[in-house]
């Protein structure tokens, strides 16, 4: 969605702004967490509202000439909330100052719950009185920008969804464990790619599982309201409450009890859920082995008690509990303990018995600080209670530690394009070629006009031609230099830098007109392509693809060297200039000028990176399964055998089975990134300056030092 494009941005902008107003409420992040998370959701209800009010609008029905009212019924259809006008985000925002802002605010969640009985008692209301009333007022206008105001798709639900993965990292809440990383939920989901029945979380946080699980179900164009039934447990009640505002800003219900998952099924789901999803905490040694030792979801047993008469490790009662919860066509995916998966003593024990049961599907590894929480690395199982009969003794080894992006210095992810790779060996395994091959097809499809946009780019605001428009633009500047240098006599120093210059803005022209007419030739063979078979796919990848990826890569080097060769020119001339002040040079013309070329530099590169990158996509997939067909790649994938599994102890480590990946020089270094990175972690960094130096500040303040 183009209007999407520049959502991380505004989603930054947006959380900078209200935790900058934390400073002037009486709040630690730990209390400030939850009024704000109530005014976004308070937003993006009414977001869905103005979207469902214009839809509902002209099909209600008249009688008289009167068109009969909105009602709750109206909005229930479409998956949105009814709101009062004391309830519309605008009514509060044009609130004068003189105006009781906590008050207005504290009766319109009051509004909200008299007509949603699933969230009474769940949207936050006293907490506003402690936050001061200007605050207030710039917390409101921060979530209300203008940009955001047209906006449609899941904009604020996004929103809804950046703000709790921040306070997750500053551990705002119940030391961040209330939230998984995105990514790696939606990992799980598009595994185990629910799309009917029951799905349980018996471990819900703040229901990140549920909400991108329904994802899932749209993508495959249903209603995840009509095709799922939500259930979940959570011990902390306040958690509860952003899960149930959670549910609600995606449109979504669900039924979520508060209970301590080791002792206690009130949902009395054994048998019968048709999925589970989870995060549970890891190695827990504090449940009292004697309550539940004859738990009917323990089915194979306790793992191990210790002499205080507790289970040693928690991390097999919750698999048990996941295994059990599933009916006969189940399937479950979970996050566990990277030391789980080979565990000796009684957990090896329980871990044989579950894998005798020929139910363990998928055994992902996933590396060190994906989480905010811990920095382990961990592994995410997926259980499949009807296995077909040709992998019922076989489980998949994917070692994903290789994969990932760095987010911050402290955190990763993996991007949209990693997260289909890695799941594309899944759909090998599991015989769905063809959407391996679509995918392949899909990221061609993707350079091919990667490659177009840098000639004729549709914004989400305006139309733009990144290369033309730069082309024009240093055409420009090289008008306004050249006479300066002309006048110059041949002894002067910058006559050498000006040599540089035309030979790099000679190579640059030839680059772009090289890069032009190869495109127009990719373009023209992909429409003629063979797009449904791998082979030709690859060929189009290797003949075609290939040369224009590195001319890409290549025409990104020659404009980056233009820039600076043009700017060292000025800046030499610029001196120059001011020694003899001479008529021909318009330094606040050329120095305008340059700055347009430098902004259509970034623009231009932006696009020709795109082209790279989605050959990269590409090539990944064909270089590790060229045929299409699922095989065994060192240090990535392999299918592996009962027999051997029983021959390493039962242990179920990918990185056990599938080796480690061979070096490979990376010829193609992308030192651009290198430096984002670096950029990154000394933004963290002087993140971290400041805070701590406002806390010694403010404990110097407190001392009356």
């Amino acid at each position: 969605m183009a209007q999407l494009e520049h959502i991380e941005a505004i989603e930054k902008r947006l959380w900078n702004a209200a935790d900058t107003l934390r400073a002037n409420s009486n709040y630690a992040s730990n209390e400030y967490f939850l009024p704000v998370m109530g005014l976004v959701f308070l937003r993006h209800a009414y977001s869905r509202y103005l979207l469902v009010k214009v839809k509902i609008e002209p099909a209600l029905p008249s009688r008289g000439g009167k068109t009969r009212s909105l009602t709750k019924e109206d909005f229930s259809k479409q998956s949105a909330i009814f709101l009062r006008p004391k309830a519309q985000f605008d009514s509060l925002v044009s609130l004068p100052d003189s105006a009781d802002r906590a008050k207005a605010i504290i009766e319109a969640m009051e509004s909200i719950e008299e007509d949603y009985e699933n969230l009474r008692g769940v949207l936050p209301k006293s907490e506003y009185q402690e936050l001061d009333n200007d605050v207030l007022g710039q917390l409101l206008r921060t979530l209300n920008p203008e940009e955001l105001k047209k906006v449609s798709g899941d904009v604020f639900g996004r929103i809804y969804e950046y703000f709790l993965t921040q306070f997750a990292d500053q551990k705002a809440h119940d030391g961040g464990e209330f939230f998984t990383p995105i990514s790696i939920v939606s990992l799980i989901a598009h595994v185990i790619d629910p799309d009917h029945g029951i799905i349980l979380d018996p471990a819900c946080g703040s229901g990140g599982m549920f909400v991108q699980s329904a994802r899932t179900v749209e993508e495959h164009g249903d209603s995840p309201t009509e095709k799922l039934l939500i259930r979940g447990l959570e011990k902390n009640a306040t958690t509860i409450r952003l899960a149930k505002m959670n549910l609600a800003v995606h449109g979504l219900e669900g039924d979520i009890l508060k209970a301590i998952t080791y002792y206690e099924d009130p949902h009395e789901l054994v048998g019968k859920a048709d999925y589970v999803m989870a995060n549970p905490p890891f190695n827990v040694d504090e449940i009292d082995a004697d309550k539940v030792k004859r738990d009917p979801r323990l089915p194979f047993g306790l793992p191990g008690v210790n002499k205080k008469g507790k289970v040693s490790n928690g991390n097999y009662v919750w698999i048990s509990y996941f295994y059990s919860y599933l009916n006969d066509t189940g399937r479950a995916g979970f996050v566990m303990s990277s030391q789980a998966s080979s565990a000796g003593g009684g957990e090896a024990n329980v871990r044989r018995k579950l894998i005798e049961t020929g139910d363990v599907d998928v055994m992902i590894a996933i590396r060190s600080n994906f989480f905010y929480t811990r920095t382990v690395p961990c592994e995410l199982w997926f259980l499949k209670r009807d296995k077909p009969k040709e992998h019922k003794d076989k489980v998949l080894m994917l070692d994903a530690r290789n994969v990932y992006r760095k987010v911050t210095r402290k955190i990763y992810d993996f991007s949209p394009e990693q997260e289909k790779n890695l799941l594309a060996v899944v759909w090998l395994y599991r015989g769905e070629n063809h959407r391996f091959v679509e995918l392949v097809s899909h990221y061609l499809n993707r350079f091919a006009f990667s490659a177009a946009d840098c000639f004729l780019f549709e914004g989400p605001d305006k139309t733009t031609e990144p290369l033309p428009e730069f082309v024009s633009a240093q055409a420009s500047l090289h008008d306004l230099i050249l006479p300066f240098v002309d006048s110059l006599g041949e002894e002067t120093p910058h006559l050498e830098l000006f040599g540089e210059y035309l030979v790099s803005r000679d190579n640059m022209t030839e680059g772009i007109q090289g890069f032009d007419l190869f495109r127009s030739d990719a373009m023209r063979h992909w429409d003629g392509s063979d797009t449904d078979s791998i082979q030709g796919l690859i060929d189009y990848q290797n003949s075609i693809a290939a040369p224009l990826s590195e001319q890409s890569r290549d025409l990104i080097k020659d404009l980056d060297l233009y820039c600076k060769l043009v700017t060292r020119l000025i800046d030499t001339c610029e001196k120059e200039c001011n020694a003899k002040e001479d008529d021909f040079w318009d330094g606040r013309e050329i120095n305008r000028t340059r700055k347009t070329v430098d902004e259509l530099r970034g623009l231009a590169v932006e696009r020709l990176k795109g082209v790279r990158y989605f050959w990269k996509q590409a090539h990944w997939l064909t270089e590790r399964f060229p045929e299409a067909q699922l095989r065994d790649v060192e240090g990535l994938v392999k299918l592996v055998e009962r027999a051997e599994i029983e021959a390493n102890d039962w242990s179920l480590t990918p990185g056990r089975y599938v080796g480690v990946a061979p070096e490979v020089e990376d010829e193609n270094f992308d030192f651009e990134e290198t430096l984002r990175e670096i950029h990154v972690e000394l933004e963290d960094l002087n993140a971290e300056a400041v805070t701590l130096a406002a806390t010694i500040k403010r404990n110097f303040e407190e001392l009356g030092i």
